[in-house]
């Protein structure tokens, strides 16, 4: 049975009731500027919603401007939030102190939706930027000198989408073949919405080039999307995908296994895709030396630890993408960012090269990573 969306709608409406009868009686903007932004509000209200089901929009010639100013409004409602729990807060411990001042109401209330409006400015900014590349130097035990400076290029958690187009993965690709490394690896999250709707946007895909190839695995949004459809197409440009298995690439004799699988929670959409490290590994040649995993979410490193890879690349996390929600990931995640370990084995999870949702990132820069295999 499909839940009714009646209390999620009702929660916001009353989130926003919030806001307002925080900020605008301490404000005090008058008659005329109380009722713009009370409008203001419920102009956000609405807009809201729409941002959460921008992949679902049907196409139309207002479509693209509404997704935008939606995703814009979730972005600035959520600082918005955030800060008016804040300043609740510091208000409550100045009163407590016997330091509160009708001034320092005032001035605290007009700084939140400015300090709001920063955030979201300067993390739209980063956000329609192309990312950095990051480089990452990842010391392997008894590493084969013929596989010292190994170099792997990671991208993840595009979300090719509702305002993530052709030209925005076009300038991404541009830079993942000008670092030239042996392989190419894209750990899930690519898209948000059909091949249907969205094959001219990732088509730039097809220019992938490295030595060794370009690999995918599916994240979550990918199930979301319509995943098989999605490896077909993945397939049709040139990638190859690793669901449960892997590749074997060589220099002098030395053999560097990549392998992938489906993401965490796949198996609760396609059974067939249940994510295996193991099996993942069945069947390596004996020359392997070097085992790499790519899996979307870093919660499958303990069982990838247990298999024996050396190294995990996997993204799902945006590294947070913007404040508060980077404090919110442990909750369900091992890692945030970075590289981390796992009893004998690497984690490296990327902040990802675009962002899911609205167009803000702020305190978590997207990236490219440029993973280089070293001697320990």
């Amino acid at each position: 049975m499909r839940r009714s969306p009646f209390p999620f709608f009702a929660l916001l409406v009353l989130l926003h009731v919030y806001i307002g009868a925080r900020l605008l009686p301490a404000i005090e903007p008058g008659l005329i500027g109380g009722a713009v932004g009370v409008l203001l509000l419920a102009a956000s209200s609405v807009l809201v919603p729409v941002g959460l089901g921008a992949p679902r929009l049907k196409r139309r010639r207002w479509s693209e401007p509404l997704t935008w100013a939606a995703l814009i409004a979730m972005g600035y409602f959520s600082s918005l939030l955030v800060l008016t729990l804040l300043r609740d807060v510091v208000l409550a411990v100045l009163g407590l102190a016997g330091r509160l001042t009708p001034l320092v109401v005032h001035d605290s209330a007009v700084a939140v939706p400015l300090t709001a409006l920063a955030v979201t400015l300067v993390g739209f900014v980063n956000a329609r930027r192309v990312a950095h590349v990051v480089r990452v130097d990842v010391p392997i035990a008894g590493l084969p000198p013929s596989l010292h400076g190994y170099s792997i290029v990671q991208i993840s958690d595009i979300h090719v989408g509702p305002t993530i187009k052709r030209p925005y993965l076009n300038a991404i690709v541009n830079r993942v073949n000008a670092l030239k490394a042996d392989a190419i690896a894209i750990t899930g999250d690519l898209v948000d919405g059909s091949v249907r709707r969205l094959a001219l946007h990732t088509e730039p895909l097809k220019r992938l080039s490295a030595r060794d190839g370009a690999f995918f695995v599916t994240g979550n949004h990918e199930y979301y999307s319509g995943a098989e459809e999605w490896i077909v197409e993945m397939r049709r440009l040139g990638l190859t995908v690793l669901i449960n298995e892997h590749v074997v690439r060589e220099r002098d004799g030395a053999g560097v296994m990549i392998a992938g699988v489906a993401d965490f929670t796949a198996h609760h959409f396609n059974p067939a895709h249940k994510s295996d490290p193991l099996a993942a590994a069945a069947g390596a040649p004996e020359h392997v030396q070097v085992r790499i995993l790519l899996a979307h979410q870093p919660r499958s490193a303990e069982a990838a630890a247990g298999a024996g890879y050396h190294l995990q690349l996997s993204g799902h996390t945006h590294g947070g993408q913007f404040f508060p929600w980077n404090l919110f990931v442990p909750l369900q995640q091992p890692f945030v960012a970075g590289l981390n370990r796992v009893r004998d084995m690497w984690v490296y999870t990327s902040r990802g090269t675009g962002y899911w949702g609205p167009p803000k990132r702020f305190g978590a820069p997207s990236e490219i990573t440029l993973v280089r295999l070293v001697a320990a």
